[in-house]
């Protein structure tokens, strides 16, 4: 099974990923492919620097924390299911 549409993860990040059940990872994937189209579709989150961004798929009911490097890749720093 594909583990998400990101590249690289960290340690951390690959533990918890291995953690996730198929329909988290469904989820997720949705949202990260979202963000890779449109990476300044979510929210800004106010007096944040660098410029952190909410996403909130309500489809999916997740909400991803991110922010967009200057050359334009999506680094999540946090991945929330309801």
């Amino acid at each position: 099974m594909t583990r998400c549409t990101f590249r690289s993860f960290t340690d951390s990040a690959i533990d918890e990923t291995n953690k996730l059940g198929e329909s988290e990872i469904h989820a997720l994937d949705r949202a990260l492919a979202a963000l890779s189209a449109d990476p300044g579709m979510g929210d800004p989150i106010p007096n944040s620097d660098p410029e952190i961004r909410w996403y909130d798929d309500d489809v999916e009911d997740v909400i991803v924390i991110y922010y967009v490097t200057v050359l334009r890749s999506v680094i999540v720093i946090a991945y929330v299911e309801a």
